[in-house]
């Protein structure tokens, strides 16, 4: 008979994962961000790589908060931001 896992330590595995995923892209994005800001690169890649960054960010909070369905598409888009201002490297 297999058990069930309770629906409340569900919703918080998901709320961490969602809160700690957000915030490790978040960092990753805002180092990259630094590091392609002081290369001869051109603004738009720093840019992305900050609006994606900040766009995890909100998706780290937002999952915290319980939102989870919204801040994993937020982290699905800030990953293509970063992912699109990487091409024009």
């Amino acid at each position: 008979m297999s058990e069930r896992a309770d629906p409340a330590q569900e919703a918080r595995r998901a709320r961490w994962t969602a809160a700690g995923t957000g915030g490790l892209l978040a960092c990753a994005g805002l180092a990259a961000s630094v590091l392609r800001a002081t290369d001869a690169e051109p603004v738009l890649v720093p840019a992305a790589y900050a609006l994606g960054a900040a766009v995890c960010a909100c998706a780290a909070v937002l999952g915290s908060r319980g939102r989870t369905r919204r801040a994993l598409w937020l982290l699905v888009g800030g990953a293509m931001v970063m992912a699109f201002g990487d091409q024009f490297d």
